[in-house]
């Protein structure tokens, strides 16, 4: 494969990259895969999402970690068969039609038949001892059951004044599986409520982690969570940046865009879009889509949230492109898992 693979980037923190030019990588080298939310854009990342746990990392013990539609992703890779979930939920994404203008319930609903895609007819049915921790932001002060503009105005100038303003209008709130162990305990202000993930709550607790302020509507109480509106895990850990340095192993990551922005409000304040380097990222090695690939994609972009609007009520075209996407991604895919059996350090860039 030529060092200027077309199809990806290759980023790696100080601590990953010499362990992979000393020893190279394997498949028990890797103790996380994070899945950022992001909307349309993580339909760019199911086909190595489906050779990554069809067969590479196999029943490897694995912390699975996500937000909206990672939440999504990891709770298809957590399954049996992973490819076969990976491709319901990549269906049910593409399929979804709105009217102009649709109400939040509207657009709860739609997002509600995606996650009892990726669960498999609503039900939990995971691999035994499955690492599985779906993040949601539940909302407090200004937020506390107030779902409208000036509520989100009032959190949105708080994060204006620092991340530790944002977390008094929201907590963090994982709903886990018994064998999930990452992340343990608090880490910043947002706190950590562990929730345990079970039949009863997994299609509220992935439907929550989707639901976008203003365009969706909260979750209320998923059962045995804490009392409360329950919105996209985004909010808080928009691509999860999290203390990775204190698992014991790597922390490959899967991502649409070679870089880390912490929360979704973030994304909009140029100076917080791009992080720097973090001593939480030493041991992670990132892939994306290079600019050559997305090139070759429809709209020279990976698809998102913006295309509802791009293409309004023609969803058979927005649909199609969208499966093209997918499908030029395939090439992505196969060029990653081509680099993950004969790593080549040359490659890597810093993260």
């Amino acid at each position: 494969m030529a060092a200027d693979s077309p199809s990806f980037t290759i980023h790696a923190g100080p601590r990953a990259a010499d362990h992979i030019a000393r020893e190279g990588l394997r498949p028990a080298d890797i103790a996380c895969v994070p899945a950022a939310a992001g909307g349309p854009k993580g339909l760019g990342l199911i086909p190595l999402d489906q050779r990554l746990f069809g067969g590479w990392l196999g029943d490897s013990p694995v912390e699975l970690i996500g937000a909206s539609i990672g939440a999504w992703r990891m709770c298809a890779a957590a399954q049996h068969d992973a490819p076969a979930a990976l491709a319901r939920l990549a269906d049910a994404y593409v399929a979804q039609t709105y009217p102009p203008r649709p109400s939040a319930q509207r657009v709860s609903a739609e997002c509600r038949l995606i996650a009892r895609a990726a669960l498999g007819a609503g039900l939990l049915a995971l691999r035994p001892n499955a690492r599985l921790s779906v993040i949601t932001a539940r909302a407090r002060g200004a937020l506390d059951r107030r779902s409208g503009k000036r509520a989100f105005a009032q959190a949105a100038l708080a994060n204006l004044r620092g991340r530790v303003h944002l977390a008094t209008h929201m907590e963090r709130v994982v709903f886990a599986t018994p064998a999930a162990r990452f992340p343990r305990e608090a880490f910043d202000r947002f706190g950590l409520r562990r929730v345990a993930l079970s039949a009863a709550n997994a299609e509220d607790a992935l439907l929550a982690s989707g639901s976008i302020p203003l365009l969706a509507a909260p979750v209320e109480t998923p059962d045995g969570a804490p009392p409360g509106d329950y919105w996209d895990g985004g909010l808080i850990d928009y691509h999860l940046q999290l203390p990775y340095a204190q698992l014991n192993g790597l922390v490959l990551y899967p991502h649409f865009v070679p870089h880390l922005t912490a929360g979704w409000l973030d994304k909009h304040l140029p100076w917080r879009a791009h992080s720097r380097a973090h001593p939480w990222l030493a041991n992670m090695v990132m892939v994306a889509p290079s600019r050559a690939l997305l090139e070759r994609l429809p709209n020279r972009k990976l698809p998102d949230r913006q295309d509802f609007y791009r293409y309004g009520v023609d969803h058979e075209r927005r649909q199609r492109d969208w499966k093209r996407a997918i499908a030029e991604c395939e090439r992505f895919a196969d060029e990653v898992m081509a680099w993950l059996a004969r790593p080549d350090p040359t490659m890597l860039r810093p993260l």
